[in-house]
């Protein structure tokens, strides 16, 4: 399988390993300030560029016919005018705020603890914290607010807040802490005790297998995805 990546920092050279090591071949990079190789020999596309580049390489590739995974976040706000891309282009789109198998486990557990605390939420208080490494760029993580969103689905609470204290909404804690890969906490506190759901990763390399596991899904796929098709767990 050819691979185009669309970032080529930190996350892009991750990728890029795994992708070796299964017997793919990068057939194009592109990062802030150097472009190699050709965009249209490649079978797919993964993107982990800064997120106000997103969008526009998400759509670059998809123009051309390659499906894209991207693990960016940050751009969200685009997110819809991508997908409607996507689909008038017949082409495929998956985009995952975490590519961790584990935290997509993760993720099912706290929508199972979302329900079963819901007939108790005058007692309980939810609230999630995410600890990240100092470069990461936009706060909260995707992940936070992917975890936030299931929460808010069985609970009075309409919407969350970044850092604040408000009763009424479901308040994510962000920190931002040396070279953390990223730490994911989900509470339910009440006057008597807390129940904590955690999910810690130990390096990036979860999330850079998981990108090239969803890259090798795709291929020959026209629609719109996320992890959980990739994984059967939807």
């Amino acid at each position: 399988m050819n691979i185009a990546l669309l970032g080529y920092g930190r996350m892009g050279k991750a990728i890029e390993k795994f992708a070796l090591e299964r017997g793919h071949k990068i057939v194009y990079t592109l990062d802030e300030s150097e472009e190699k190789g050709v965009l249209t020999n490649a079978d797919v596309a993964i993107n982990f560029s800064i997120p106000q580049a997103a969008a526009d390489n998400i759509k670059s590739a998809l123009k051309k016919q390659i499906p894209v995974v991207c693990g960016t976040t940050g751009w969200l706000e685009q997110y819809q005018e991508v997908v409607d891309f996507c689909k008038t282009q017949n082409s495929a789109f998956l985009y995952a705020s975490n590519f961790s198998i584990g935290v997509h486990l993760f993720f099912k557990m706290s929508a199972l603890a979302s329900k079963l605390m819901k007939p108790h939420e005058t007692s309980y208080t939810p609230s999630i914290e995410e600890i990240h490494h100092i470069h990461k760029l936009d706060a909260p993580s995707g992940t936070a607010i992917t975890l936030a969103e299931a929460v808010l689905q069985n609970s009075k609470l309409n919407e969350w807040e970044l850092n604040g204290n408000s009763e009424s909404k479901l308040i994510i804690k962000a920190f931002r802490e040396g070279e953390v890969p990223g730490t994911h906490t989900l509470n339910y506190r009440s006057s008597i005790d807390q129940i904590s759901l955690k999910h810690e990763a130990f390096g990036r390399d979860g999330f850079a297998l998981g990108a090239v596991i969803a890259a090798e899904w795709i291929v020959d796929k026209q629609g719109v995805f996320g992890m959980e098709d990739v994984l059967n767990i939807s």
